[in-house]
C-alpha cells in the first residue's frame, strides 16, 4: 500500500497563498514524447508480492478494502470454490496452454482500440461487467479473469497478460479506493479509459418464480444500487465478491429460493432465467474503467486527452488551494479529485487536546484534468506544481472515452 512512502526533503511551503505564474511557463517547448514520463519525483520502490495466483476466479472473500462486509445488517456470504470439472469453470483445459510461451505484447504506443490478439486481465468471473468493459476497450481480445484486483496488476507486470481493465469509479457508488491504492503501489501506466453503462437484472434458476425467492446475492454496490426494488420485493440481501460470481454460485448449487443481481450476459452464460430487467434505482449508473499497460502511450493533440496525476503536499493553510490554482491559472479543467491517506504516516505535533495523538494525517491527492501532456500548458502546470509538492507522479495521459455502451 502507500504506507512506505517517505516525504522528499524539500523546503517548507510558504504560508502566503500567492498564485503567480511559474517560471516554468517561460521555459522552452519540449517534445510530446518526452512529456509523458518526465514529470515525477523519486519514490521509494515498493515491496511487491511476487507469487501471482492462477488467473481464474476463486469465489472466496477478498480483502476487506475491496468490499463491505455487511449489507443491510447481514453478514457477507462467502462463496465456495467451484470444482475444476464444473461446466462453469473458467480455466483453460488445454495441456499446451503454457503462460511462459505467450507472445511478446504489442507496443503500447499503438492506438489502444486498434490492436488485436491481446490478453486483457479483468477482476471477476465470466459475465462480469469488467469483462464487457475489457471487450469494449479491446475488441477481439482474449479476456482473462483474475481473482483479485491486485492479481490483474501483477499479471500485467509479469507479462502473463498484455493489458488490464479495472474499475476506478461509479456514478452512484463513488470511487474504488482499492484500485487507487494499487495504482500507487504498482508502476503500470494508464493508457485509456472506458465508460460502461451498468444495467442490473434479477435472475434465478429455470422454473423458479419471483414469489419463490427469499434472498438475493450480489456485489455490495449492486445491492445498494437496487435497494428500492429489492426492498419492495421483500428479499434478504447477502453480499458476495462480484455480480457474475453470484450468478455462477446460484447456477452451480441449483438454488431454488435464491436469486442473483448481475448482467444479462451472466444470465446467458450460466443458464439462468431473467425475472426482472433494469432493476437499478437510478438509470444513470455508469462505471468508469482504466486501461493499464506496462508502458505509457505517446500523448497527442489530435483528439481530447485526459491526464491523471497523484501528488502530496506539506501541511499548511491554503496549500491545497495553491496546488489547484496552478491549473486554474492556465484554464485547465479538473474532472476528478480524490484524497487518500498515507497509511501509518502521521504528521503534525501532538497536543493535550488530542490526547497525545498527532493533529494531522498525511494525504495523497489524485487529480484528473482535461489536457494532454503533449500540450505545453499542461507541462507548465505540472512544472509549477512540482515546485512545492513533496511527491508528484504522472499516472498516464490518454484519450477521453466519448462513447457510452
Amino acid at each position: 500500500m502507500a504506507s512506505s512512502i517517505v516525504r522528499s526533503p524539500l523546503n517548507p511551503i510558504s504560508r502566503h497563498v500567492t498564485c503567480k505564474p511559474s517560471p516554468s511557463d517561460h521555459r522552452s517547448r519540449t517534445t510530446a514524447a518526452a512529456a509523458a514520463v518526465t514529470i515525477h519525483q523519486p519514490y521509494p520502490k515498493q515491496r511487491r508480492r511476487r507469487n501471482v495466483p492462477v488467473l481464474a476466479c476463486s469465489l472466496q472473500s477478498h480483502n476487506a478494502d475491496d468490499n463491505h462486509n455487511v449489507v443491510g445488517g447481514r453478514s457477507k456470504t462467502e462463496l465456495q470454490r467451484i470444482p475444476d470439472d464444473s461446466p462453469y469453470d473458467d480455466v483453460s483445459k488445454d495441456p499446451n496452454n503454457n503462460t511462459n510461451m505467450l507472445p511478446r505484447p504489442l507496443s503500447s504506443t499503438q492506438s489502444s482500440n486498434s490492436v488485436s490478439h491481446l490478453r486483457v486481465a479483468y477482476q471477476g468471473v465470466r459475465g462480469a461487467y469488467s469483462e464487457s468493459a475489457a471487450e469494449k476497450a479491446y475488441p477481439y481480445c482474449e479476456a482473462v479473469p483474475c481473482e483479485q484486483f491486485e492479481t490483474a496488476f501483477e499479471a500485467v507486470e509479469r507479462w502473463l497478460v498484455d493489458r488490464a481493465v479495472l474499475p476506478i469509479e461509479n456514478s452512484l457508488g463513488g470511487s474504488i479506493h482499492r484500485n487507487y491504492d494499487l495504482l500507487l503501489r504498482h508502476r503500470l501506466h494508464i493508457v485509456g479509459e472506458v465508460k460502461f453503462a451498468v444495467r442490473h437484472c434479477l435472475m434465478a434458476n429455470n422454473g423458479v418464480k419471483l414469489e419463490d425467492l427469499k434472498r438475493v446475492l450480489s456485489h455490495p454496490q449492486a445491492l445498494a444500487q437496487c435497494e428500492h426494488t429489492l426492498t419492495r420485493l421483500g428479499l434478504v440481501r447477502e453480499a458476495v465478491d462480484d455480480t457474475a460470481g453470484a450468478a455462477k454460485h446460484v447456477a452451480f448449487h441449483k438454488l431454488n429460493d435464491t436469486g442473483a443481481v448481475a448482467s444479462s450476459t451472466a444470465a446467458m452464460i450460466y443458464g439462468l432465467n431473467i425475472l426482472a430487467q433494469d432493476i437499478q434505482d437510478d438509470s444513470d449508473n455508469v462505471t468508469r474503467f482504466l486501461m493499464l499497460a506496462r508502458e505509457p502511450i505517446v500523448p497527442g493533440t489530435d483528439k481530447p486527452f485526459k491526464t491523471s496525476i497523484v501528488f502530496s503536499l506539506e501541511e499548511g493553510p491554503g496549500v491545497l488551494f495553491k496546488a489547484l490554482a496552478v491549473f486554474a491559472l492556465r484554464e485547465i479543467n479538473l474532472t476528478k479529485i480524490e484524497s487518500r491517506p498515507l497509511r501509518k504516516q502521521l504528521v503534525g505535533a501532538s497536543d493535550d487536546n488530542n490526547n497525545g495523538y498527532p493533529k494531522y494525517f498525511d494525504y495523497l491527492f489524485y487529480v484528473d484534468f482535461e489536457a494532454s501532456m503533449a500540450d505545453q500548458n499542461a507541462q507548465n502546470a505540472l512544472g509549477h506544481l512540482r515546485e512545492f509538492s513533496t511527491y508528484l507522479r504522472v499516472l498516464g495521459s490518454y484519450p477521453v472515452d466519448t462513447i457510452m455502451l
